[in-house]
């Protein structure tokens, strides 16, 4: 109780301090008065919050004053009340006189607390600018125009409208989408403004040379999913290519009669890439000028579900679980290692030989509330488990010997040195451990001797004061983070080509989402196309938060979705497709042999074909093998499917469940319908 005053000590002995309060001390022995009240600031201001505390008679009461930010990507501020403006937006900082000082801000139970509202205005827009312009501008075309916008904080913004004009409408005329046509040749200067700021182009426009227009394809059949490359090709009088000729394309089609209001059927890319959500028959149609060429396609249902087994159950149901791994150890026997969330620092040791009869065979206690994450190395050997919530505040990660399971497991070290504001998560590659400090970097840390451990090099996004990371996974030598509204950050440390190592990251390329909930990443090489893809996962809680959950109590709703992301350039990287389940959320994932898993929290696990070039919705698509839930009327939160994590291993799939503990199904072939109809050729079950 170290600098609470004697007033204050006195009623906390006495238990005076904790009569029932509403969470804004209005029922509070004490009074929190914090100036200013509120605050607006510009995006990089800062400003200074003071406290004061008061008893009833209107007394100064000399008392632990402490403060966090609600959203530390956008506002943050240190424990003394120094404010620093990120990114636009309305946010809240709370101030609270905590009962014990020790503990972290954000999770620490107030006396008595109070909410200050900061307010960051958008900044002014400072540039706008075309990309992507053609060389040529040919008459009876049509371009789509593309506009960035960036603002004085140089922030990229979308959310302010661009307004389009041409200098003569004979000639061009866009419209307010930033479509522009070239009707005859001649000159005309097309604006774009937004705000007070504009930017122009010159079009000089002239006659196309085009005579003829082909249009060829990929495939003449395909499935739903599948990406078939349409390619048309514009040709002069002489049959010479035009290869700047802009071709626009679309398409119409004709669903299966059984298919009851389908919806979106399909969709094709500005470049000729289409895809099916449905089978049917599709007609795809190129347009250059007055020239028009068309191809029709055959598409089919993707028929890839599977049935799903349940084999084994390991029941924890008294705390909730968090992370898993499994892994064969070196007595040729398979275990699993579990963590668990909000609790008193256990990791569970399984025994997963016979997934039928999985079992407890090793228990490790460390001083945390939460082993969020669990790792072992490539060899089996060592496991490494990350620790939140300790008592001393001295959290970092603990090494365990995991070589001999069936004579115990052994804490061999533990690390904390810079580690002490929690860490959330960890991996572990090439005698290395990657161990976020504090939500901010990560740390890599040597355990070529696992009993002295000894950092080596760190990374942190130091270009964004708001900076917040949440995961890393590495492969091949690359690490792969998972930075919130930073995206996802892929850095050399060894594999990249760049002279990177674990004591030298070297950044090789970033990309980010307009969300800002990356949490996870899973970096997969496709086995059927060789292209290379990260797999970028959201999690978000928009109408409930994880921690507010007890036992017994109501299960959070989880929002958000997998990201396709296309990176064979990492200077290049392309959003390509999505998976996403309605009314769910995703979590931890993994990916082998073209198959994707997804722990989807209150969706379950989710299973899906990602072989073949991927494009647009892959859950629309139909490209979901299977689904399952885990049901338990025992477990912590009755009933409350919460799939953390899964990871498939020799034929089965493990997964964790935060509310029963952990699960071993199997993929089955799918059991024909005796009562199911023959279908039309490019038809698809309802």
């Amino acid at each position: 109780m170290n600098r609470i005053g004697a007033k204050l000590a006195a009623c906390l002995l006495l238990g005076a301090c904790l009569q029932a309060q509403d969470g804004d001390g209005n029922d509070a022995p004490f009074r929190l008065e914090v100036e200013p009240s509120d605050l607006t600031l510009k995006v990089g201001e800062s400003a200074s919050l003071k406290a004061t505390v008061r008893n009833r008679s209107g007394e100064i009461v000399e008392a632990t004053v402490v403060f966090f930010s609600r959203s530390r990507q956008n506002v943050g501020v240190n424990a003394a009340g120094f404010v620093q403006a990120y990114r636009p937006g309305s946010f809240e900082v709370v101030a609270l006189v905590p009962k014990n000082p020790d503990d972290e801000p954000r999770r620490a139970e107030p006396i008595v607390r109070v909410a200050v509202p900061i307010d960051i205005p958008q900044p002014p827009i400072a540039t706008v600018e075309f990309s992507g312009l053609p060389r040529r501008f040919y008459a009876g075309t049509e371009v789509q125009l593309r506009v960035a916008l960036t603002d004085e904080a140089g922030f990229a913004r979308q959310d302010v409208p661009v307004t389009y004009s041409s200098s003569d409408s004979g000639v061009a005329t866009v419209n307010s989408f930033g479509q522009l046509r070239v009707l005859q040749p001649g000159t005309a200067r097309i604006t774009a403004r937004a705000d007070n700021v504009s930017q122009q182009f010159q079009v000089k426009a002239i006659a196309s040379p085009a005579r003829s227009l082909e249009l060829t394809a990929s495939a003449a059949e395909a499935r739903t999913g599948d990406v078939v490359r349409f390619q048309a090709v514009a040709k002069d009088g002489q049959g010479r290519v035009v290869d700047d000729l802009p071709v626009q394309y679309l398409f119409y089609g004709n669903t299966h009669p059984d298919i009851v209001a389908p919806g979106a059927s399909a969709q094709i890319a500005p470049d000729g890439r289409f895809v099916a959500e449905r089978s049917g028959h599709y007609t795809v149609v190129a347009m250059a000028g007055d020239l028009t060429a068309r191809r029709s396609l055959g598409v089919t249902h993707r028929d890839v579900t599977m049935d799903v087994e349940l084999v084994g159950h390991g029941p924890v149901r008294d705390r909730h679980t968090s992370d898993l791994w499994v892994w064969e150890g070196s007595d040729g026997r398979d275990y699993a290692i579990t963590g668990t969330w909000g609790a008193d620092g256990h990791a569970y040791i399984w025994d997963v030989t016979d997934p039928a009869h999985m079992s407890i065979v090793d228990v490790v206690r460390v001083d945390a509330r939460t082993v969020n994450d669990v790792k072992v190395s490539e060899d089996g050997k060592i496991a490494v488990i990350s620790r939140e919530g300790a008592s001393n505040r001295k959290n970092g990660f603990v090494v365990l010997d995991v070589s001999n399971v069936a004579s115990g497991v052994q804490i061999l070290s533990s690390f904390t040195d810079q580690l002490t504001g929690g860490v959330h998560n960890v991996f572990v590659a090439d005698q290395h451990v990657y161990a976020l400090s504090a939500g901010r970097r990560y740390d890599i840390v040597s355990i070529e001797d696992p009993r002295n451990p000894l950092r080596v090099g760190r990374f942190e996004l130091n270009e964004d004061p708001g900076r917040s990371i949440h995961d890393v996974w590495v492969h091949d030598g690359i690490a792969y983070s998972s930075n919130w509204r930073n995206g996802v950050v892929a850095v050399d440390v060894g594999g990249g080509g760049q002279g990177g190592s674990p004591r030298k990251p070297v950044r090789l390329g970033k990309y980010a989402y307009p969300s800002g909930w990356n949490h996870a990443a899973f970096p997969y090489r496709s086995k059927s196309t060789g292209k290379f893809y990260v797999f970028a996962g959201d999690e978000a809680f928009p109408d409930t938060r994880v921690g507010d959950i007890e036992k017994g109590g109501t299960p959070p709703n989880a929002a958000g979705w997998i990201h396709v992301i296309e990176w064979d350039d990492w200077n290049e990287p392309k959003e390509v497709a999505r998976y996403k389940v309605p009314e769910a959320g995703s979590h931890n994932l993994w990916v082998e042999d073209d198959i994707l898993y997804v722990g989807y929290y209150n969706g379950g696990l989710r299973v899906v074909d990602v072989s073949g070039e991927l494009m647009g919705d892959l859950y629309r698509q139909g490209r979901e093998i299977a689904y399952w839930k885990p049901f338990d009327p025992e477990g912590y939160v009755a009933n409350a499917p919460f799939v953390w994590g899964p990871q498939p291993y020799k034929g089965h799939v493990f997964m964790s469940d935060w509310n029963s503990g952990l699960w071993a199904v199997k993929l089955t072939p799918k059991k024909k319908n005796p009562r199911s109809r023959s279908k039309w050729k490019y038809g698809e079950p309802q």
